[in-house]
């Protein structure tokens, strides 16, 4: 019986033990919270348990971080493979973005022609300008219309704002331009101000167009503008050409020294308009009388009271000589 007793008494004691020091633990540790709280006194040890603990969570860090760089070690090639397709969609996005202000440009220029063709009388088509010359003595442009889409030898070229040129040349598929900025061009234009008629000439730049033909004292001033008279038919009339910008008198000179500046952008369009005058109406040609056979001579008394012939009278006077 009292084997049992002793027996009892030593489970119990193992039963309450772990419990106690759970308990006692528990204590001290909240103990030595509130005097490290309050005091700072246990940062040392506190210090000191890191460095000793620090070894035993990069050991159990471990694992895990093996894993995962073998994970990305065999997924390079997935990973290579989406980088490029992330870098040429980027290329991508970068080049529309780019184009971007380019087309909302072209938008917006190609609605000042569409504009400026509604205020038009005439057929007007849109035409791509694919290049420009850049010599100085053959100022002229290629546009992408040709004979397959109705141009001609002679069409008038405008862009928004005034004359560009004229058609000289033309192909299937395409045709070239002069510009009026060529030095072996010459626009007829009126002064809209006074009506006062000359000829704006080229100067090898697209900025500058001269008037050499005014004399002294002729009515002119800057800021005038210059329209297309129309006269010889190479350009039809009424559109911009160009605004006076200086006017000089040459000493001892006939003639003025006038610049003008086109109002055409002659090296800065892409678009261009070609221009039909509209056909002039037929003019209705003029009645034609038929004769009559009332005012038809008859040969019978009307031939004998208008008295000899001719012939009769020949060959009476040479009866007479025989």
């Amino acid at each position: 019986m009292k084997f049992e007793d002793e027996h009892n008494s030593r489970v119990l004691s193992r039963r309450v033990a772990p419990g106690l020091a759970i308990v006692l633990i528990a204590i001290a540790s909240i103990a030595m919270m509130i005097i490290d709280d309050v005091g700072k006194r246990l940062a040392p040890v506190r210090s000191a348990l890191a460095v000793v603990a620090q070894p035993i969570e990069m050991a159990a860090e471990w694992p895990g971080q093996t894993l995962a760089y073998l994970d990305q070690y065999f997924d390079r090639g997935a990973l290579l493979r989406e980088n490029e397709r992330l870098r040429q969609n980027n290329l991508l996005l970068q080049g529309r973005l780019q184009r971007l202000a380019a087309l909302e440009a072209e938008n917006e220029r190609i609605r000042a022609l569409l504009a400026s063709g509604s205020r038009l009388d005439q057929n007007v088509l849109i035409a791509r300008i694919m290049s420009i010359s850049p010599d100085p003595y053959r100022q002229y442009v290629k546009l992408n219309k040709g004979s397959t889409d109705g141009v001609f030898v002679g069409q008038a070229l405008v862009d928004a704002h005034g004359i560009m040129g004229q058609v000289t040349d033309v192909t299937p598929l395409g045709s070239r331009a002069i510009l009026i900025s060529d030095p072996n061009n010459g626009v007829p234009v009126e002064v809209n101000r006074t009506g006062l008629q000359t000829i704006a000439q080229g100067t090898g730049h697209a900025e500058t167009l001269t008037l050499p033909f005014l004399p002294n004292n002729a009515d002119i001033e800057v800021g005038d503008l210059l329209v297309s008279s129309g006269l010889g038919g190479r350009y039809p009339p009424d559109y911009p050409v160009a605004k006076v910008r200086s006017v000089r008198h040459r000493p001892g000179g006939e003639f003025l020294d006038v610049a003008a500046a086109p109002t055409a952008e002659l090296d800065r369009g892409r678009e261009a308009l070609l221009v039909w005058s509209p056909p002039e109406p037929d003019e209705p040609e003029p009645e034609t009388v038929e004769p009559t056979n009332e005012s038809e001579p008859s040969g019978g008394d009307d031939a004998a009271a208008s008295g000899p012939t001719p012939d009769a009278v020949n060959s009476g006077a040479e009866a007479d000589t025989r």
